[in-house]
């Protein structure tokens, strides 16, 4: 892939930019594409580089690197996880990604990615529903109505069709603003007051639960037969939102194993308890749901290769946008060898333009009556 011309410039989508990207194109349509592009990169999946995220705990919250690469183009996502920040009015999550010509190491884009996650995290729960749910599913029980709520409902609805949603959260507020979000979007909403009536009825529950321990948001006994779990709070270690017995009942679906077991649902099981790779099921190199009455459970922790193909998206949205901007990101020296010529010409430049300093006259010199100040 060619590099710009003007090699010290990157193209940079702020969180304006992106707002805007996404309501002109559509959230619908956006996340319809955005899907499109995973599961293209999910069927070329072992083209990439493939290693666990790079994580930084604390007992506020972790820190992460994600990088992957497919051999011409490489991206890598920075995202936090600080559960408490909602206390303070902060986001729990934010993030951004660059995406980088891996010939010359020059970076291509650079991107916001907090929004850019909520709607890549959602359109990879829809596309695992797609292969696992049953066919016909319309009903979904979100518990857990934070950041991540309204982009799995509009997911849901426009990959699967989902239109009737069950919505709990342990906050009142949280439930009534997802509500009030989704109203016009073509659903039928009944906010719950416990997880088990939102489960009633369910073809498909997503838990979204942002606390950082080991939580029992789903026990066995409001498991039926039949249902899809898209799990998606469980994403670092110590951190779960289901009782063991609901995985042993349960066919697991993961993007990485190795990062699964670790951050996963699954890091309550064995570290030799089977499971099957999404890829596999897109691939057709494995079966995905075989029966009706078959229990099946997406573990998604998320992975480097959705950032990846969210970020190559992007790339293609705004190319030839006007509505985007422009960083003077990388030194650029006319010679690539003369990196300290390039700073002192900058010196130069610099002394040339500075207004030149007043000249010190002693008292002779003032006209009869001058006022020195």
């Amino acid at each position: 892939m060619p590099v710009s011309a003007n090699l010290n410039i990157v193209p940079f989508i702020s969180v304006e930019n992106m707002m805007d990207l996404v309501v002109t194109t559509g959230v619908d349509r956006f996340l319809v594409e955005l899907a499109g592009y995973i599961e293209d990169d999910f069927r070329r999946w072992e083209s990439f580089d493939k290693i666990p995220r790079v994580a930084s705990h604390s007992r506020d919250g972790v820190i992460e690197l994600m990088p992957t690469s497919d051999g011409t183009l490489y991206g890598f996502k920075y995202v936090n996880g600080h559960p408490k920040n909602t206390r303070t009015g902060l986001q729990t999550v934010t993030a951004f990604g660059v995406l980088s010509d891996v010939h010359s190491g020059y970076p291509l884009l650079l991107s916001e990615m907090t929004i850019l996650t909520a709607l890549r995290t959602a359109a990879t729960s829809a596309i695992a529903a797609k292969y696992l749910a049953r066919k016909g599913a319309r009903t979904m029980a979100l518990i857990g109505n934070g950041a991540q709520s309204e982009f799995q409902a509009l997911a849901f609805k426009s990959l699967l069709g989902i239109d009737k949603l069950r919505l709990y959260d342990i906050d009142p507020e949280a439930t009534a603003r997802c509500r009030r979000n989704l109203e016009g979007f073509g659903f039928d909403i009944l906010s719950c007051d416990s997880p088990e009536q939102a489960v009633e009825t369910a073809d498909i529950i997503t838990t979204a639960t942002a606390d950082k321990h080991n939580a029992t948001i789903l026990t066995d006994n409001m498991i039926g037969p039949g249902v899809h779990i898209n799990g998606v709070g469980g994403d670092c270690p110590g951190k779960t939102e289901m009782h063991r017995d609901v995985l042993l009942r349960s066919d697991i679906f993961v993007e990485f194993p190795p990062q699964t077991r670790i951050e996963g649902e699954i890091q309550q099981l064995s570290s030799d308890h089977p499971v099957t790779e999404l890829w596999q099921v897109i691939t057709d190199a494995k079966p995905g749901r075989s029966t009706d009455k078959q229990i099946t459970l997406f573990d998604s922790v998320g992975f480097a290769i959705e950032d990846f193909s969210a970020l190559r998206y992007a790339r293609d949205r705004v190319s030839g946008s006007t509505s985007i901007n422009h960083l003077d990101l990388l030194a650029d020296p006319d010679e690539p060898r003369d990196l300290f010529g390039m700073l002192l010409r900058r010196q130069t430049l610099l002394a040339s333009a500075r207004p030149a300093k007043p000249e010190h006259h002693s008292k002779s010199d003032c006209p009869t009556g001058a006022i020195r100040t």
